[in-house]
């Protein structure tokens, strides 16, 4: 807290000095207001979450914020992202509250609902994604998905309308589900304690997806025509598990399904809860704590199977979280006695292998796992793009162009014509 001591004086001090030198916006200067306002008052995780009045608990009010924020720039367009809780708690209330802060600015606005999956990675991660524009623009659309999925979660009944997804029984040709195997199979081992930033590869790519991902950022980014994949390999440690929590993943077998259900002195009833077996001694580990936690049989009122459990090659995960524990979440590599390094996260978020993340490694996981999965993020940039160009249709949504995002035959022959 004495970090924040001085933090009101600090922003005053930022603010008057921005101005000052005309380094921050003035209403009517800005383009895009695009962010992710957090709502931490609503996640499942909070067991004192404000049903009543939801805007009177402070992890809500940066929403609120976010929107003061919109009112005093006035830009052309409004992009704001956020969880889909949003939708299901006290009836929506913030998402309702957002799309009337919106429309009483004299916005028009769209709300949707992306699955990452459906734009190619291996997770699912419904997130909610709002437009704004004023009334002078086009109101951008939703990019359609470019891939099939394998669901992972609910969509909010009431607004299942905002899916962004085909008709069924459309006949429009998807790429396939991705999976674990396509997405990381290509990354070296390394053990619990691995602490290098940088290594070799190894090996060449296996999928198309790799191939992809390990392109150099001056291809990436059109500045380059070299297509040659990157040498160096960035970010691929995990968190470190204490020696207790290692000593319990090392006795995971490695197996799709497995967890902490297949240790020695769990018992599965028929309604799929555990509970101890008498006939078995309670096994304990080298520092006297117990081998199965009693936080792993209670979890969930002892009817999951999250804690210590491995993940499996021929899986998706339903989102890529912020913390790399294993105590109640699926994270531990197939393979290996460990949870998936920050590389391995990134790339199921699907951020380029050029992108290097800094600061602790719990930070970095956190980077990883708060930001819009990168597919989608490019199908919506694409998606304004057209809305400034004056392009976009009336219709909420639209197909993208064959083969989205991987068009770098098309970015560099415009380079080219231009060059010319």
């Amino acid at each position: 807290m004495n970090e924040l001591e001085h933090c009101k004086q600090a922003i005053k001090k930022f603010i008057t000095e921005g101005y000052r030198l005309k380094k921050l916006p003035l209403p009517g200067d800005v383009d895009v207001v695009c962010g992710g306002p957090p709502c931490q008052g609503v996640s499942g995780f909070n067991r004192f979450r404000n049903t009543e009045s939801p805007l009177a608990d402070d992890k809500n009010q940066q929403l609120e914020v976010y929107m003061d924020i919109v009112r005093y720039l006035k830009p052309k367009f409004v992009l704001m992202e956020n969880v889909v809780d949003i939708l299901k708690f006290a009836d929506g209330f913030l998402g309702r509250y957002a799309l009337g802060r919106l429309v009483d600015m004299n916005y028009q606005v769209r709300m949707g609902m992306m699955a990452a999956g459906a734009y190619g990675l291996p997770q699912f991660r419904m997130r909610v994604f709002l437009w704004g524009a004023r009334p002078t623009e086009i109101l951008p659309q939703y990019p359609l998905p470019t891939h099939d999925v394998v669901s992972r979660g609910v969509t909010p009944t009431q607004f299942e309308g905002n899916a962004v997804a085909y008709d069924e029984g459309h006949q429009t040709q998807l790429g396939k589900s991705l999976f674990l195997d396509d997405a990381i199979s290509d990354l070296p081992a390394v053990a619990n304690n691995e602490e290098r930033d940088e290594m070799p590869y190894g090996v060449a790519p296996k999928t198309e997806f790799q191939r992809l991902i390990r392109l150099s950022k001056e291809y990436l980014m059109g500045t380059s025509k070299d297509n040659s994949i990157q040498n160096v390999l960035y970010d691929h440690r995990p968190l470190q598990l204490n020696p207790d929590d290692y000593a319990r993943v090392c006795e995971v077998p490695k197996r799709k399904g497995a967890c902490f259900r297949d240790l020695p002195g769990v018992r599965v009833r028929g309604d799929n809860k555990v509970e101890w077996d008498p006939e078995v001694p309670r096994v304990y580990l080298a520092s006297g704590k117990p081998l199965i936690p009693d936080y792993a049989m209670s979890f969930v009122n002892g009817s999951s199977s999250k804690p210590f459990a491995r993940l499996w090659w021929d899986e998706t995960v339903p989102t890529v979280v912020t913390r790399a524990e294993p105590h109640n979440q699926a994270i531990m590599h197939p393979e290996q006695d460990r949870v998936l390094t920050i590389r391995e996260n990134a790339r199921l978020q699907g951020f380029p292998d050029f992108y290097k993340l800094s600061g602790p490694i719990k930070e970095r996981y956190m980077q990883v796992g708060n930001a819009v999965a990168v597919p989608v993020a490019r199908a919506l940039g694409y998606a304004l793009g057209l809305a400034l160009k004056g392009s976009a249709g009336a219709d909420p949504l639209f197909k993208l162009p064959a083969n989205f995002p991987n068009l770098q035959d098309q970015v560099h022959s415009a380079s080219s014509e231009e060059e010319n």
